[in-house]
Parts: structure tokens; C-alpha cells; sequence
């Protein structure tokens, strides 16, 4: 079963200083049909504009990821770490028993860009943690790259999450493919660009929701970067 969602079907809120798209239902955007995918709870796609961000707030039990797409993220939170994250990082934080923290652009004239995932824990109240690393485009390009999995593999962060994250950058004739457990949940967000998947032709903001399937066929890209999740059901 594939399900092709069209990026401006999404939900949408303009603060001002954020403009954000909803894959799923968050805040004030609430749409009974999309809670969520399997146990990917959330995919905001984020505009902070300059000098402006996030003050200090908390989570709990949530796995967190960020991923840059232009300008800087600069983080801090109650664990101690005060970080820049830069396009190419990827950025793990898990809320566990409760963390704090605030997420701002401090460029006096770019916008950060960049997306927000939450994915539900396999184990709560964890003690919360931090992880930041860098992805090299090149180890992306024309191939589904893991940047997120439960056990760290092949240098990806690590996820207290029955899930796994790939991320990828494909144009003209590149292609792969990704072998699926039909018993599971798989979903692909295609952040720009023009992509066919599983012959659906995707563009920036679209996403394909997945179950069902043995396999997922990656071609046609132009321009395209694209993350897939593997997730439970």
C-alpha cells in the first residue's frame, strides 16, 4: 500500500519569526488522519528567521532528531551542552524522564531551516542524552545513508526507537533500493528536489507513506535529498 501525501496538504502555522509545516497533527494543527506513521510521531518542517528561536521548554519520553538544511541551529538544554548545528549534522536528543531546552538562529541575516522529528521510545524514562554528528554529503549521495538506527550502526546517531532513519541525495541516473519488512511501517519525506519512488513521482515536501511492501525503489532524482524511515507498525 503506498499513500502519496502532497507537500500542501500538510498543516501550516506562520508566527512571523517561524514558519512551519506539519506533516502531522502538532500544536494547532490537529487532523485525526494523521497522528502520526507507525511509531514517527512528527515532522515539522521549520523557518526560523534571524535572531529569533525557541525559548527554554521541556519534553519527555521522545526520541528528538534535527536535521539542518541551511543556516545554524544553536542548542542548549539542561544536560549542559550548548551546541552549533550546521547543515550536513544530525542531531540526537532523547527526552527520557524530562529535559529542557531552547533552539535559536543567532545569524543577524539568514534564515535557519531545518526539520524536526520525533519518533516514540521503546523504553521510557531513560535517563535523557545528547548525540551530534556529521554526515558528509558525499556519503549520501545516490544512496540511502543511515543516520539514525537503536544501535548506532554504520556511524549513525543512536535511538532509544524500534526505527531507523536513512537519508539520501539523488539526481539524474542514480538509484538504489531498500529491502522492506512487510510487517512493518515505512515512510519516505522528500525534502526538495523531484524523485520517484516505487514508481510515484514525488516533489519537495511530499511524502509517500508505506506498508505492506517488500521493497522500495529509488530513481529519477533531480536535485533530490530525501530521508526514510523504517518503522514499527
Amino acid at each position: 500500500m503506498l499513500f502519496l501525501r502532497k507537500s500542501e496538504d500538510r498543516g501550516y502555522a506562520d508566527h512571523g519569526w517561524l514558519k512551519s509545516f506539519h506533516s502531522f497533527s502538532f500544536a494547532g494543527y490537529q487532523d485525526p488522519k494523521f497522528m502520526g506513521w507507525g511509531n514517527l510521531r512528527v515532522i515539522n518542517e521549520d523557518r526560523v528567521a534571524p535572531g529569533m528561536g525557541f525559548g527554554k521548554h521541556g519534553h519527555r519520553n521522545m526520541e528528538i532528531i534535527s536535521y539542518v538544511l541551511s543556516g545554524e541551529l544553536a542548542h542548549q538544554d539542561s544536560m549542559g551542552n550548548v551546541k552549533g548545528i550546521p547543515p550536513g549534522d544530525i542531531q540526537r536528543m532523547s527526552a527520557g524522564s524530562g529535559v529542557t531546552h531552547s533552539e535559536f538562529n543567532h545569524a543577524k541575516d539568514q534564515t535557519t531551516h531545518f526539520l524536526q522529528i520525533w519518533i516514540e521510545p521503546n523504553v521510557l524514562e531513560i535517563a535523557p542524552g545528547y548525540e551530534q554528528k556529521t554526515i558528509p554529503p558525499a556519503s549520501k549521495e545516490g544512496t540511502l545513508r543511515l543516520v539514525a538506527s537503536p544501535d548506532a550502526q554504520d556511524g549513525s546517531v543512536s535511538i532509544s526507537a524500534d526505527a531507523k532513519m536513512y537519508a539520501g541525495l539523488f539526481n539524474d541516473d542514480q538509484s538504489t533500493s531498500l529491502t522492506l519488512d512487510p510487517s512493518r511501517k515505512a515512510y519516505v519525506h522528500l525534502i526538495r528536489g523531484s524523485l520517484q519512488v516505487n514508481g510515484q513521482v514525488l516533489h519537495g515536501g511530499d511524502a509517500l507513506m508505506i506498508q505492506d511492501e517488500n521493497q522500495l525503489a529509488i530513481s529519477h532524482g533531480k536535485s533530490a535529498e530525501v530521508l526514510v524511515f523504517d518503522l514499527s507498525a
